[in-house]
């Protein structure tokens, strides 16, 4: 039996949870789901360029663990990529400590609605 997963620290969560192909109904595509932890594991080390301790730091788990992460991201997102395959960012064990997933959204964020 496995060990129980901790709670990943996130950002926020994504303005849009689905990506696929255009032209295409979803119902006619393959999924892909990357979980909000992985999400945020792409956020901070690719976009954001943060090193790998920095960014274990941040989501409050160890670096082992962001690389383990940050690499089923990255593989998740070229299959999609490659086989043309709709990718769905949702669930995962995680902990929200902000209201989106970078300071762009955050801005946009302040006039919305509290959910």
């Amino acid at each position: 039996m496995s060990r129980p997963h901790c709670c990943r620290r996130i950002s926020g969560s994504p303005l849009a949870s689905v990506f696929k192909p255009i032209g295409i109904p979803l119902r006619d595509l393959e999924e892909v789901t990357m979980t909000l932890d992985e999400f945020e594991a792409l956020r901070l080390a690719d976009l954001n360029g943060h090193y790998q301790q920095q960014a274990a730091a941040q989501m409050a788990i160890s670096r082992p663990t962001f690389s383990r992460i940050v690499d089923a991201a990255r593989r998740k997102v070229a299959d999609a990529l490659v086989h043309g395959k709709a990718l769905r960012i949702e669930g995962g064990p995680v902990r929200t400590e902000g209201r989106r997933c970078c300071q762009v959204h955050d801005s946009a964020a302040a006039d919305w609605p509290e959910p």
